[in-house]
C-alpha cells in the first residue's frame, strides 16, 4: 500500500499541538532519557517504540477507566487506548526530530491507531498497542510487523493517509469520553 502524506510539507510531522505536545515538560524528560540509551536516531527510535508499547499498558487490557489524549497525560498517567499511545509515540520522536504521522486502519468494525515514522526517504508502519497474546510486534524499518492485517473479505482496511495531527473523529471520541467504557461504546466506525 502506498502510503499518501496529508501535508506535503515533512515539517508538519515534526510539529507539536494539543494531543501531541512534545513541547511539555514530562514528554522533554521520557525523551532526553530514552535518547541517553541511543546511539543514533535509529537507536532512539526503536528504544520509543519499545517504551511506549511496553511501558504503557493499554486501558482496555489492564481495565484502567481513564482516558488520556494527550501524549504529556499517557506518559503521566502511564495508560492510554491505541490511539493515545500513538499520541505518545508521535511525541517521543518529535522531541528528538524524527518525523512521525498517526495513521489508521478499520479492524472489526473499529478504527485503530498506529504511527508511521520516516526514515530512510520513506515511511514505516508501527503498531504502538502492546499487550498482545503471543508476543509483542518488533519495530521494523525492513517490512511491514502490523499485528493486524486488513482480511479480504471483512469492511477491514489500510486508511493510507498519513497525518499530522489526530484525526477529528478520534480525537473527538477520546476527548468526549467520560471513561474508558463509554469511549469503547463510543469508537470511530470510519474516518
Amino acid at each position: 500500500m502506498e502510503l499518501i502524506q496529508q501535508d506535503p510539507e515533512l515539517s508538519a510531522y515534526l510539529a507539536a499541538d494539543d494531543a501531541i505536545d512534545h513541547d511539555h515538560q514530562i514528554v522533554r524528560e521520557v525523551a532526553a532519557e530514552l535518547a541517553r540509551q541511543a546511539a543514533d536516531s535509529y537507536v532512539y527510535a526503536k528504544i520509543a517504540y519499545e517504551y511506549v508499547r511496553d511501558a504503557i499498558p493499554h486501558s482496555h487490557d489492564t481495565g484502567d477507566p481513564r482516558v488520556t489524549w494527550r501524549a504529556s497525560d499517557v506518559l503521566r498517567q502511564r495508560t492510554g487506548i491505541c490511539y493515545a499511545k500513538s499520541h505518545a509515540l508521535a511525541a517521543l520522536l518529535r522531541a528528538e526530530d524524527i518525523p512521525a504521522a498517526l495513521c489508521y486502519q478499520r479492524l472489526d468494525g473499529v478504527v485503530h491507531g498506529l504511527v508511521a515514522v520516516r526514515f530512510r526517504g520513506a515511511w514505516h508502519r508501527q503498531d504502538p498497542r502492546g499487550g498482545r497474546p503471543g508476543g509483542s510486534v518488533p519495530f521494523s524499518l525492513t517490512g511491514e510487523r502490523l499485528p493486524y492485517t486488513p482480511r479480504p473479505e471483512s469492511s477491514d482496511m489500510d486508511y493510507p493517509v498519513l497525518y499530522a495531527a489526530p484525526h477529528p473523529v478520534v480525537l473527538e471520541a477520546l476527548q468526549k469520553a467520560p471513561d474508558r467504557e463509554r469511549l469503547w461504546k463510543a469508537l470511530p466506525a470510519s474516518l
